[in-house]
This record gives structure tokens, sequence and C-alpha cells, in this order.
């Protein structure tokens, strides 16, 4: 029998773009596109396809362009963050080298819980014209291709080998990335001439549709079980993570932490989740953390884990909770997550459930002594920050001075991006958020190069934000193109670009694992044949006003303060260029993180090392 139903002819590749046009989601009775447009680059995979369909629909679906792949994917990952995990880019690429440049922001994508639409192209399905241009040939199948690759960072993957495959792998693409749990990349593999194979699509495809975000109940049983753990412990301890913030639980958070008492140590993800001077805000936790959030940490009987993973940062790679009554009770949307340290598990929205738990936990709060001892910790934190940014007029600046400077000027709606390096631990510890979306930390995947990229995308997300983003000269010269998008687009971005000369973070970490900083600084090859002292002569300001960004330099406080305020009146992207002390550091976290160290070793620095780490080590485990 016939299939009487309205059908329109398309390509494949139009056939995309219709139907990501249409697409709405809705949480808490709120309606809203989930995708705000397409970053893309075309090559001889996708130009005539994806890219005739783009041209095509330009009016309905935007296209930004892009300068690196990898740039793009971080620039979907920084959009999705800003809207809480409540719309996404679609990116799309070219076969071979194009595609593949993708699979980092993928990782970071899927590590972060971010949800990402990566389209790369591939090779032909017809098989026709091969080897075609930049295919990877396997010598096992002739279904295998580059786009493969994708697979394992990937929450969701799938190839188009005929248009009429397309209908159900959009529609569960689209289940996952609007699923709270299952979130992340989402790789849809295009082969290049069946994007421009038409097919009869069914018109129903392309009706407005909208995907509903459900806020997940915990099971009462589990919730009950919590409650009782809780009210029985006395010096319970709350970390936040980012699902604090993607659940918009913040101000859930906020009353919970007053009721009850108990601290909250923010996760970086996490770390805008109380405001700052939440009297239970003990601020950053972990490797990365304050020496009065991880005290507290380390003594506490119950952790109660709320949307975080428990990274090895986060948990001193399983030194910090020395308790050995310790006990977990863990809110996630995720129930990987939230079995962690063996914990109580609340599978479920972290909103709801902080108000269910909080129900069964009555008047609950912990005693006097310990809510003094929590606020005081608080207090003095807050105290310890002050004192650390203080300007000390020294003849260069030190970062944490810098980043304070900043973080002054930063004005009541602000975004602050970072990633990789030094700066992660300085801004963790010391920065001050005006909101739950003012910072963006991607330390998931500590990926070198989501800087300036992520930092767009969060200025995409919300034009209205100052976006503040800091960049290390070492992952500067790994990824800064994306600076001349945010020119070509008109989008403001103040990027703090400051010069330590070289690869600050690592070659600290190196020195206290007895590698004494080897191959950390951009320096010249000696006539020995091994690196000097002498520093390699870049310069960073001049690239950066070759993108066509605005360009000020600064090296005391008083030409730092100058320029902010120079920038503030400036549209154009600005580049403010930052020489910092590169030995410049505050003191740590009394935290540990897990770095091995050769076990044999020519090298005394390495001998001694070895011999501080088996010190350590010991001190980690498991809880069962």
């Amino acid at each position: 029998m016939p299939n009487s139903h309205p059908t329109q002819r398309l390509t494949t590749a139009q056939a995309v773009v219709k139907f990501l046009a249409a697409q709405q989601v809705e949480r808490d009775g709120e309606t809203r596109p989930f995708f705000g447009g397409a970053v893309g680059i075309f090559g001889h995979g996708n130009v005539a396809g994806v890219g005739q369909a783009l041209l095509q629909y330009r009016k309905d679906f935007r296209l930004y362009q892009a300068r690196n792949e990898q740039g793009m994917v971080h620039i979907a990952t920084g959009y999705a963050k800003a809207k809480n995990r409540l719309g996404a880019l679609a990116c799309s690429t070219s076969i071979g080298p194009g595609a593949t440049n993708m699979i980092t922001g993928a990782a970071t994508a899927t590590v972060n819980r971010l949800p990402v639409l990566c389209l790369p192209s591939d090779i032909f399905a017809s098989r026709r014209t091969g080897p075609v241009l930049q295919q990877l040939e396997s010598s096992f199948s002739w279904d295998y291709s580059a786009s493969d690759a994708f697979k394992a960072v990937s929450k969701y993957w799938d190839r188009i080998n005929r248009p009429d495959q397309l209908p159900t792998a959009l529609l569960e693409a689209m289940r996952t990335l609007t699923s709270p749990a299952d979130t992340g990349a989402v790789t849809i593999s295009l082969p290049q001439d069946v994007q421009a194979e038409a097919w009869d699509y069914p018109s129903a495809l392309f009706r407005e549709r909208t995907w509903h975000v459900a806020r997940a109940r915990a099971d009462r049983a589990a919730l009950r079980r919590a409650a009782q753990l809780i009210s029985g412990a006395k010096r319970p301890v709350i970390i936040a993570g980012g699902g604090v913030i993607y659940s918009a639980a913040t101000d859930e958070l906020a009353t919970f932490a007053s009721t009850t008492g108990i601290p909250v140590g923010v996760t970086q993800a996490g770390k805008a989740s109380l405001p700052y001077d939440h009297p239970q805000m003990v601020n950053a936790l972990g490797a990365s953390g304050s020496v009065f959030a991880n005290a507290l940490a380390n003594a506490a009987d119950v952790i109660i884990g709320i949307g975080t993973r428990y990274t090895d940062f986060t948990t001193a790679s399983n030194t910090m909770f020395t308790n050995p009554d310790v006990h977990f009770v863990n809110i996630n949307v995720t129930e990987m997550d939230a079995l962690k340290e063996s914990g109580t598990a609340l599978v479920g929205d972290a909103r709801e459930t902080l108000v269910e738990l909080g129900e069964l936990l009555g008047g609950f709060s912990v005693d006097s002594a310990y809510r003094a001892e929590v606020e005081q910790a608080a207090d003095s934190w807050r105290t310890e920050v002050d004192r650390i940014i203080e300007v000390q007029n020294a003849p260069t600046l030190s970062q944490a001075e810098a980043i304070g400077l900043v973080n002054a000027v930063a004005g009541d709606k602000h975004l602050v991006v970072n990633a990789a390096g030094s700066m992660p631990g300085d801004l963790h510890r010391l920065w001050r958020p005006s909101d739950p979306k003012a910072y963006d930390l991607e330390y998931g995947n500590s990926c070198m190069g989501y800087e300036i990229g992520g930092a767009l995308g969060g200025k995409m997300a919300d034009p209205d934000r100052d976006v503040f983003c800091f960049i290390g000269d070492g992952t500067f010269l790994l990824s800064s193109q994306e600076i001349m998008t945010a020119v070509q687009e008109g989008l403001k971005l103040t990027v703090l670009l400051v010069d330590n000369y070289g690869y600050g973070s690592i070659a600290a970490l190196s020195e206290t694992r007895g590698s004494q900083g080897f191959a950390c600084r951009f320096n010249h090859r000696g006539e020995d044949g091994q690196y000097s002292d002498d520093r390699v002569g870049i310069d960073l300001a001049a690239n950066a006003a070759s993108y066509g960004a605005t360009v000020l330099k600064a090296e005391t406080a008083d030409e730092l303060r100058s320029a902010l305020s120079e920038a503030t009146g400036i549209e154009n992207t600005v580049v403010i260029y930052i020489k910092v002390d590169a030995k410049g550091r505050f003191g740590g976290s009394g935290a540990w993180w897990d770095v091995p160290v050769s076990e044999v070793s020519e090298l005394e620095s390495t001998q001694q090392a070895r011999k501080e780490y088996e010190e350590q080590v010991i001190n980690q485990r498991l809880y069962l």
C-alpha cells in the first residue's frame, strides 16, 4: 500500500539543516530554539553538500566561520556551557584532517558532559571514486574511515550511508544532546556523495519539535537513607560540582547550606554554585583548592557530592577524605557518578533532590561549634584572597595580582574563561564570580586551546556579558586564531595574554617531580646541543594584532588598570599583553596530586622526588 503522508524531496545535507533549524528545547516551562546555528570550515568533502544546504537556509540557520576545526568545537562547547546545556551548535568539516581535527574538541565536550553536534564529512559511500583525496584506507574493511576515530569520544555516533537512514539518526542525536544524563559530543558522519543525494523525506520530520528536559526525581528509599546518614553526621561537607549550575540549583543549594550549616567546597565546574560571600562558602576544594576547605574535607564524616564526577583534582587523588569512617551521599543525574566512592546514590536532578532531601531532614543543622568553625574558615579564606591579590608594586606583576586587578573591573555580569596551565588553580582559588554563569574553567579535559574558542562561544550565547579570557603564552602559541573569528563577528572579547616565558605550570610540576623543568621554557639550543638559558624572542602582541584585535600592553599594576579602563571603551576585541613573574606563586592547597615519578633514575633530583612520592602515595585509599 503506497505511503500517503506528505514528503519533501531534499538532499541529505538539506534535510539535516532543515531539521536542526526546527528543534526546540523546554525546561521549567521555558521554550527556546536548541541550535544557535553552525560553525564550519569548508573543504571538498562538505562545500557542495552541507555548504550548499547552509547557503540555501542561511536566513533560518546562521553559519559562523572558524579558523581551526578543534577551535570550532571549543566554540560550541563554550556556547553549550553558557546555555546551561539547553542550547548547542553544529560543527561541519570536510573529510580527513578536517574531520580528525575535531576529535580533541569532541573529547572535551564529552568529558565535560556538554552537548555538541559534530558533522564530519566522510569518504564516498558508493566507493566508485575511491580512494578519494584525504581518504584513510584500511586493508581489512572498506567501511572503515577516519570518522570512526570519533567513536571513542562521542556519546552517540552514526554514519549515514543512505539518505533514508537519516531520520532515525537525527532523532537519536537529539535524544542524546538533550539528555541531562547522556549528553556530550554527538557525531553524525556524512559521506560526501550521500550529502548531495536526494530522497523524499517525510514532511513531519521537519515540523517544529520540542524536546522536554525532565527533572528526574531520586528514589524515595534512597533519599531516606541519605537523610539518615546526614542527620547523624557531626562534620558533613558538601562538594558542589557543575551539576548544581546546569540544573539551576544554586538558590536551592544556598538555602540548604544556610539551613543546615554544612560548608560548601566547590570544584572548577561548580565554582559559581554559591555566592562568594555566603557564610558556608569555603570556596575551592581539592588539589587546586584552599587549605581551609581541604582541612574541613580531611575531617569530614559525610561528604555530600552534588553534580560532581569526583576527579583526581577534587579528591586529591583519593587522599583528601582521611576520616576512616567517612561516608558519601552523591546527587547526580548520571548513575555512574552517583555511585562513585561507594556512595549512597541519589540519581536525580540536583535542584529537585536538594529540595526533597531538605524536607526529609526537617530542621536539621550541624551544632553551633561546627557552624562557627565553618563560617570562620570561609571568612579566613576571603581574607587570604584579599592578601594574595593585593598589589605589592614589585618590578613585575604576579599572576595573582593580575587576576585580582581584572576581577575588580569585571562588573556585575561577566564571564571569565580559561582551561590549562597555572591559571586554573589561581582562578579556582581567587576569582569572585558575579553569578552562576560567570565562570568557565574547562578543567574536565584541561584542554590547551579551549580558552579563546570557549570564550567566543560564551559570548555568542550571551552577547550582553563582558567576557574575559585568560590565556598563557604557551597556549596562545598553540591555538589563538579564533580571535579573528571574534573580530569578524563583531563579538568583543577582552583577552588577557599572560606571558610567563613558557609552560610555567608544567615547569613547576616537572621540578617537583625531579625532572628539573626540562624543556618547559622557550629557550634557544646552545652550542653544546642542549637547551640554554637564552630565551627565544617572539612578539606575541604583534601576533595578536595580526588577527585584527586591538592590542594593549601592561607590565605594572598601574599600566594594567589603565589598559583595562581603555579596553572598556573599545568595541573591538582587545588583547592585553601582560608579562608576569615566571616564578611568582602564593602557596599550595595542602592537597596532593598523583603524578608518578620514575622508580629508578641516575638523577639525584628524581631519586629525591621518588622518595617524596612514595611517602604520599601510601595515603591513597579506596572508599569501599
